[in-house]
């Protein structure tokens, strides 16, 4: 493979910015510092929508053209209206495009062009936790399982390569199977 068609566009990533990038990060790491942020505002019941924009990277405040909003809410088994996937169903969704995107980049990196990636991911939990009525049974996910379905012009091991070194690279994954400090303040009006 030659070098132009290496820094060519493959499944739609600009393969030269990412190599760019990549160079650019090695000479300033200062660079990968990141901050995304998002807000969030209740509608009704348990309807609310999440907004983002804003957000601090490559040594520089961004802003997107228009803000990107996200609602969330309960079916009606769960006293909802179903006015959008709820949050623990967005977090589900998170953990697919994370892993998606990552897989996109490194195929356009190797020169692998992809014809078709899909994903499932189911996630099992026990509302005894969320609904207070047990105390040993945690309120999040108890397993989460992602299986991915991908067609490119590799033979199938370098294809599951591509998804393995994603979930090794996914911030979404590492946040959900290392956790991360968070931290919950109230200010009341």
């Amino acid at each position: 493979m030659s070098i132009e068609e290496m820094t060519s566009g493959h499944n739609g990533v600009d393969v030269a910015t990412l190599f760019a990038t990549l160079d650019a990060v090695k000479e300033q790491p200062q660079l990968a510092r990141f901050q995304f942020r998002a807000s969030n505002r209740w509608i009704s019941g348990t309807n609310n929508r999440g907004t983002v924009n804003g957000y601090y990277g490559a040594g520089q405040e961004h802003s997107r053209d228009a803000d990107f909003s996200f609602d969330a809410d309960h079916p009606p088994v769960l006293v909802g209206l179903d006015r959008g996937p709820t949050p623990a169903e967005h977090l589900l969704i998170a953990l697919a495009a994370c892993l998606t995107s990552g897989l996109a980049n490194i195929a356009a990196a190797r020169g692998i062009q992809l014809e078709e990636v899909t994903s499932t991911v189911e996630g099992d939990i026990n509302l005894l936790g969320i609904l207070g009525l047990d105390d040993e049974v945690r309120n999040g996910y108890e397993a989460i399982r992602v299986v991915f379905h991908v067609k490119g012009d590799a033979e199938a091991e370098k294809l599951a390569a591509l998804v393995e070194q994603s979930r090794r690279r996914s911030a979404v994954f590492d946040v959900i199977t290392h956790g991360v400090p968070v931290t919950v303040d109230v200010a009341t009006a």
